[in-house]
């Protein structure tokens, strides 16, 4: 019985290690994503206002 305990208790401890390596790189992934997307608005903003596109790029010229 006690040795059914222990491998149960392994195996649990095995599922928390991968859930939490998972959520770790999820957290990495997202924050990858979060830097591209504040990136391509960057970028975004910049052409509009290059072309014209922005009533506060206008006013200011």
């Amino acid at each position: 019985m006690r040795a059914q305990l222990q491998n149960r208790r392994s195996e649990l401890q095995a599922q928390l290690n991968e859930g939490q390596n998972a959520l770790a790189e999820l957290n990495r992934r997202q924050e990858e994503l979060r830097t591209t997307l504040l990136r391509i608005s960057g970028a975004i903003q910049v052409l509009s206002e290059v072309l014209g596109d922005e009533p506060a790029a206008a006013t200011s010229r």
